[in-house]
Formats: C-alpha cells, sequence, structure tokens
C-alpha cells in the first residue's frame, strides 16, 4: 500500500521547532516502541540499534541512526553498541549510494541542546550531499524543496534495508 505524504508528515517543521510535538516521552523511544502516537519511520533495527527517515529531511535520504535504549552522550554507548552503529552506518551508506547516488555525506552527532540536538536522545544524522543542493526557491524563498516525499524514501530504504539483510543472511 502506498504512503501518503499528507497523512504521514502532516505536522510542518515549523510547528515541530515552535514545540508542538506528539505527547511522547521520547520521539526516538516511541519510534522504537512503535507508539501509535509516532509516524512509522523506521526503516532497520539490529540488536541495539535502530535506523529511521528524518521526518524533516535536509536532503533526501537524511537517515537517524540509534540506540534503542534511551541515553544522551555517545560516552554511554556500550562496545556492542558502538560496533552496531558503525555496521547499521556501513550498511546505509551502501544502500544511499545505491538508491541516490549522492556525491558525499554528512554524518555526525549533536550532543546536548547548545550544540543543535533538538531531540535529547543520542542519535546520528546521516545526510547525503548533491551537486547543486541550493537552488533559486532555496534562496529566494527561505525554504528548501526535497525532491522526494519522505514517505517514498522511507519505503525504498526499508525495502533496500530489508534486501541487504537477506542477501548478507542476518
Amino acid at each position: 500500500m502506498p504512503l501518503k505524504y499528507n497523512n504521514l508528515f502532516s505536522l510542518n517543521k515549523l510547528s515541530y521547532i515552535k514545540g508542538k510535538k506528539p505527547d511522547v516521552d521520547c520521539i526516538l523511544c516511541s519510534i522504537v516502541r512503535k507508539d501509535k502516537e509516532v509516524i512509522k519511520l523506521l526503516v532497520a533495527e539490529g540488536n541495539h540499534i535502530a535506523v529511521c527517515v528524518n521526518k524533516f529531511p535536509y536532503n533526501s535520504g537524511h537517515l537517524l541512526i540509534f540506540p534503542k535504549k534511551h541515553i544522551t552522550d555517545y560516552r554511554e554507548l556500550t562496545s556492542d553498541e558502538g560496533a552496531e552503529i558503525d555496521k547499521l552506518l556501513r550498511q546505509s551508506l551502501d544502500i544511499l549510494d545505491s538508491l541516490y547516488s549522492p556525491l558525499g555525506y554528512n554524518a555526525g552527532y549533536n550532543i546536548g541542546s547548545f550544540a543543535g540536538a533538538s531531540i535529547p536522545h543520542l542519535h546520528m544524522h546521516l545526510i547525503p550531499r548533491y551537486k547543486n543542493e541550493l537552488g533559486f526557491i532555496d534562496i529566494i524563498g527561505g525554504s528548501k524543496i526535497i525532491v522526494e516525499d519522505p514517505a517514498l524514501t522511507m519505503r525504498k530504504l526499508k525495502d533496500s534495508f530489508d534486501k541487504f539483510k537477506k542477501e548478507k543472511g542476518q
């Protein structure tokens, strides 16, 4: 069944930034628990780590990679969790390369609100970068046009992660 962008992603980013958020203790914990209050953004899961699309992506294919347990600091990760983040990061890069052919990536953590962390749960942003990202509308309109509907991005990535797991026997 095709996902509908308007139904899944109806809350706009400005409203979200101003505080209009689902009434949950932690959005990433709720995604892992598959709570009904949040959109189904999950595209892959390991034993300790999850991968979801960003509801408000900077670019097509923007992912969040995060521990299933609620922590806020990278130093709280166990060595198993760190190894699994590395594994899922590598898989994500391979999958994004095959689906979108970006020319580069930004990957990193915003730890603490003063560093830009808008979600108090440790997560890595993986942002594909493309040639000529900044367009006419971006400059004069003060907004960014995302070429692909995030719901379609989510479906493509979920299918690719599932295929990757089957091929690797995981």
